[in-house]
């Protein structure tokens, strides 16, 4: 027992006075700047970032701030701590508008606000916010090596909101029978399909779109019933024209039975 806490002891004496240790006790910023630089060439990030952050302010309008700022960017995002790392290339891109190193570090802050953004089922503020950021970087750098990836990561982003938005309409419609409102869901599906014209789930909203339209007809007061009746076969057409193979077409078929069946008594 004794051997091992004198093991222990051992390696945390070496460990204080290791070049690390003395380079973040030291008050000589040169020092700090070259264990910093060490720790990153060597993919120590963590402790480069401890050493990065002692020094930056002393640094800034120094020749080396530009490098040291690069690295200290970099390491942030090495360390997947993207909100911070975002902020540091920002102002890299900023701050050193004729670096060669510009067009990368633009790229890779909005990057980190695009890897910010959380599940579709969470607010999107971070979504928005990563779209925003990517776009600014495709306007300002429309022919860079970068423009393909950029493109990709704003199409992945804008997708999430759409799924969202679809599955906030496909809530309003799971949910009628319980708030006892029929309206809500064609209005949600409705600004669905105007928003997102070329939406890979059009089908699936107009689907739900004569679902919706058939319960509003048949839990709306007596003198209304026809015309949304009707309505329920103007959705129904819509679907079958856009989708004559619809997965869809057997139910449909059956919601259009039943309405022209309706349609019939109040005809007689």
């Amino acid at each position: 027992m004794n051997k091992l806490y004198f093991v222990f002891l051992l390696a945390v004496v070496f460990s204080s006075c290791s070049p690390y240790q003395k380079a973040l006790k030291s008050e000589d910023i040169a020092v700090k700047y070259a264990a910093a630089e060490e720790k990153y060439n060597k993919g120590k990030y963590e402790k480069a970032i401890r050493l990065f952050e002692q020094i930056a302010p002393s640094y800034r309008g120094k020749p080396q701030a530009e490098k040291m700022f690069y690295m200290y960017a970099q390491s942030l995002y090495k360390t997947d701590q993207f909100y911070t790392a975002g902020y540091q290339f920002e102002s890299f891109a900023s701050g050193y508008p004729k670096s060669e190193k510009v067009e990368e570090a633009a790229f890779l802050g909005a990057f980190c606000y695009s890897k910010l953004s959380p599940r579709y089922s969470l607010d999107q503020i971070d979504t928005d916010k990563g779209i925003e950021k990517m776009q600014a970087f495709i306007d300002a750098y429309p022919e860079s090596q970068y423009i393909a990836e950029a493109n990709v990561v704003v199409k992945d982003l804008r997708e999430k909101l759409e799924f969202k938005a679809f599955e906030i309409a496909k809530q309003y419609h799971t949910i009628a029978e319980a708030i006892r409102d029929f309206r809500a869901p064609i209005v949600a599906l409705d600004n669905f399909i105007a928003d997102y014209p070329g939406t890979p789930y059009r089908e699936d909203a107009l689907y739900y779109k004569i679902e919706a339209s058939y319960k509003y007809a048949i839990n709306s007061v007596d003198y209304k019933v026809k015309s949304r009746l009707n309505e329920t076969l103007e959705n129904y057409d819509k679907l079958l024209k856009q989708f004559p193979e619809s997965k869809y077409k057997e139910k449909a078929d059956k919601i259009k039975e039943d309405v022209n069946k309706l349609l019939e008594q109040y005809s007689k």
